[in-house]
């Protein structure tokens, strides 16, 4: 009798515990709409602040107030916490010179670090003529900011094709971003063939895997069916029956979450960055889990 899938298990805990907690982390938060989500979104970015994450980013909506609440988290970051703040950036409504101004405060302000994007377009916009590479060049432009941008390993909504996806990416890296981080998955295995095409068509910058840690499954799929991410039917499976059990939903996230950066981890990837929801409970179990604990 073999005892294969034994033996994989405890090489994945043994890869795990050998990194000895040489691994990135990086979170995302998006601006609070009331006084309730306010509370939870500073409780959140205190009992993650202690793991030193690399750094946290915040969304940017497609209306002002949306953006000025952005802003206000993000200055607030920067004054009240030891945390580089990392505000999302996007074309949608802003004409090139209104970004570099903005840069420009965000330069002055001691913010180094951009989430730059394309952004979602309104409904009924006309066709886009700028992209998420010119908003990269533009930031060159004005400074040395250390640039994120996004990738879809399942290929974006609004793609042509894998491969008219692929070479947009390669567009944003050349023109001057510092690494890609993903649209969230379930599919691990997706996310390792993209790395290699992303490899083989001369990305060279790191391809960081963006992970969902899902406590409410009916608003991943919400999100998934936005952003083109499949959901295998083994994930729905384990979320069957629990609509009205937040506990054990909760345990099954973590799980889900756990072993998937247990096999990424082992595939040699050392950057993580978790779309938090502005919740920390399971983002720091999964942390804890890969070795990222408070003064490490």
């Amino acid at each position: 009798m073999g005892f294969h899938h034994a033996q994989h298990a405890t090489s994945l805990n043994q890869s795990l515990s050998e990194l000895n907690g040489d691994i990135n982390v990086s979170f995302e938060f998006f601006p609070p709409s009331t006084p309730e989500m306010e509370t939870l979104l500073w409780n959140s970015i205190r009992r993650l602040e202690p793991l030193n994450p690399k750094f946290v980013s915040v969304t940017y909506g497609a209306n002002s107030g949306v953006r000025d609440r952005t802003h206000s988290v993000i200055e607030r970051i920067q004054n009240e916490t030891n945390l580089l703040a990392a505000p999302h950036l996007t074309l949608v409504d802003a004409s090139d010179e209104e970004l570099k101004e903005l840069a420009k405060h965000y330069w002055n302000s001691g913010i180094r670090d951009i989430v730059a994007l394309r952004g979602d377009l309104p409904d009924g916009s006309p066709k886009p003529t700028r992209f998420a590479n010119d908003l990269v060049r533009l930031l060159r432009s004005v400074a040395d900011f250390d640039i994120s941008v996004a990738a879809y390993p399942e290929v974006h909504p609004d793609a042509s094709n894998a491969q008219a996806d692929l070479i947009h990416l390669k567009k944003k890296i050349d023109a001057g971003a510092n690494r890609a981080i993903t649209q969230f998955f379930f599919d691990v295995e997706s996310y390792l063939r993209f790395r290699d095409r992303c490899a083989a068509a001369g990305i060279d910058a790191e391809i960081v895997p963006g992970i969902l840690p899902v406590t409410n499954f009916n608003q991943t799929k919400r999100f998934a069916a936005m952003t083109n991410v499949s959901i295998p039917s083994w994930l729905h499976r384990q979320f069957e029956g629990l609509e009205d059990d937040p506990t054990t939903r909760q345990m099954v996230g973590a799980n889900v979450a756990i072993d998937m950066v247990k096999v990424l981890s082992r595939e040699g990837v050392k950057d993580f960055h978790f779309y938090t929801l502005n919740r920390a409970e399971l983002t720091y179990a999964i942390c804890h889990t890969l070795g990222v604990r408070p003064g490490k």
